[in-house]
C-alpha cells in the first residue's frame, strides 16, 4: 500500500486538473461555438430557432459581413495600426529597458518607478483629442500612429526580463567594441525573443481590439479599423445577429493566427518576466554601458 500511495495522489491530482480543465474549456468554449454557429445560419433561421444547429448551412453571412463592413480594407487600416505601433513600442521599450534594468545612469530607480506608476494612470482621452487637434494629428493614419506608437508599455515588462541576463555580456560586448545600437539588436534583443514575443502578443491585441481611439480620432470611413466597421453592424431598431457573429469571428482570426504562431513563446516570455519583475534597479558599473556606446554604432 505504501508503494501504491504516491501514485494514487498523482492519480486524483491530473484527475482534479483534467477536471478544472475541462470545466475551463466549457466555459470559455461553449459561448465561441455557440457564436460560430449562428454565424453559419440565416437571419429567417436564426429567428425561427436561435439556439439550435443552423438549417441549413450557409456562409452568406460571412460574405454579407465582408462586403458590408468592407473588412478588405479595414483588414489593411488595422493591421497598420497595429503592427507599427507594436514595432516603435518593442524596440523603444528594450532601448529604454537596458539601461534602466542595469543602473548605467543615475536616478534608475526614479524612472522605474514612474513608469511603473504611470502605468496605473487613466487614460485622458479628452486631453489626447484636444492634443491631436493642435497638432494636426486628428483624421490621419500618420497621426494616429504617432499617438499609439509613443507608449511606455512594456517598459516594466522588459526590466524585469533584462535583469536575467548577465552582466558579463555587456563587458565582453564593450571590450570587442561591439556599439551600443549594434549591442541591442545583435545581442541583446535575440535573447528576449519570449519576452518580445509576449508582449507583441499583447500590443497587438489591444490594438487590434481598440475601438475608443478609432471613434474619437478618426472620422474619415477610409481610415476606420475593423472594430469600427464591426461597430457599424449594430442598428438602432434591428440586429442581424448571424452577421454579427461572422464579422466577429473575421474580426478575431488574425488575433487567433497570432496566438497560433507565438503562442510557444507566451509562457516562457511571462515567466521569465516576472521571476526577476520584482526586484529593484542595482545600479552596476557604468564603463561596460558607457564603453558599449562609445564603439562603432554599426
Amino acid at each position: 500500500m505504501k508503494t501504491r500511495a504516491p501514485s494514487t495522489r498523482t492519480a486524483k491530482a491530473a484527475g482534479v486538473n483534467l477536471l478544472c480543465f475541462a470545466i475551463a474549456a466549457v466555459l470559455f468554449a461553449l459561448p465561441l461555438v455557440y457564436m460560430l454557429l449562428q454565424a453559419f445560419k440565416t437571419y429567417t433561421g436564426f429567428l425561427q430557432n436561435p439556439t439550435g444547429l443552423p438549417d441549413p448551412w450557409t456562409t452568406e453571412s460571412f460574405t454579407t459581413a465582408w462586403k458590408q463592413g468592407d473588412f478588405g480594407r479595414q483588414m489593411i487600416n488595422s493591421l497598420v495600426y497595429a503592427i507599427i505601433p507594436d514595432t516603435v513600442t518593442l524596440i523603444l521599450g528594450v532601448f529604454l529597458a537596458f539601461p534602466v534594468s542595469r543602473g548605467y545612469f543615475k536616478r534608475s530607480n526614479l524612472v522605474y518607478t514612474f513608469f511603473i506608476f504611470s502605468g496605473f494612470l487613466p487614460g485622458g482621452l479628452i486631453p489626447l483629442f484636444i492634443e491631436a487637434r493642435s497638432l494636426h494629428l486628428y483624421d490621419s493614419m500618420a497621426g494616429y500612429l504617432v499617438l499609439t506608437s509613443l507608449s511606455g508599455a512594456g517598459f516594466f515588462f522588459f526590466v524585469g526580463y533584462i535583469k536575467g541576463i548577465p552582466r558579463e555580456i555587456d563587458e565582453a560586448a564593450a571590450l570587442d567594441g561591439c556599439g551600443y545600437v549594434r549591442f541591442i539588436f545583435t545581442i541583446v534583443i535575440p535573447q528576449m525573443k519570449p519576452a518580445l514575443a509576449t508582449f507583441a502578443i499583447f500590443g497587438f491585441v489591444h490594438a487590434w481590439n481598440n475601438l475608443i481611439l478609432p471613434l474619437v480620432m478618426l472620422s474619415d470611413a477610409a481610415l476606420w479599423p475593423v472594430t469600427r466597421g464591426l461597430y457599424s453592424f449594430f442598428g438602432e431598431y434591428t440586429q442581424n445577429w448571424p452577421l454579427i457573429a461572422a464579422g466577429t469571428f473575421i474580426v478575431a482570426a488574425p488575433i487567433l493566427l497570432l496566438f497560433v504562431l507565438l503562442q510557444r513563446y507566451l509562457v516562457e516570455g511571462v515567466a521569465g518576466g516576472a521571476a526577476f519583475g520584482t526586484q529593484g534597479v542595482t545600479a552596476g558599473p557604468p564603463a561596460a554601458g558607457a564603453d558599449a556606446g562609445k564603439g562603432d554604432a554599426s
